[in-house]
């Protein structure tokens, strides 16, 4: 069977976590105030992470603090989980 190798692509990403919520909204698009609160998710378990429903190809997914948001090649967005992320990207060193 042949083999074939992913072509470089160098993406948007940002980690979704509380201290950077504002930023997190901005590139994704969503998160707009609705009443007063965010739109979006946030565990009502007691915890202190933080959630966020984003729409992608597949549909809205939740993103859970910690996870990656990526933005692809043709605009879309979609969640990547922090081991598969570190697995598969690294950064570039802009010029």
């Amino acid at each position: 069977m042949a083999k074939y190798r992913k072509k470089p692509v160098i993406i948007e990403a940002i980690q979704l976590n509380w201290f950077n919520w504002d930023k997190v909204l901005q590139f994704a698009g969503v998160g707009r105030l609705e009443d007063g609160r965010p739109e979006g998710h946030v565990p009502e378990d007691g915890s202190s992470n933080c959630g966020l429903l984003i729409p992608t190809l597949e549909g809205v997914m939740l993103v859970i603090e910690g996870d990656w948001i990526i933005r692809g090649i043709k605009g879309e967005l979609y969640p990547c989980k922090p081991d598969i992320f570190e697995a598969t990207y690294e950064p570039v060193q802009e010029a």
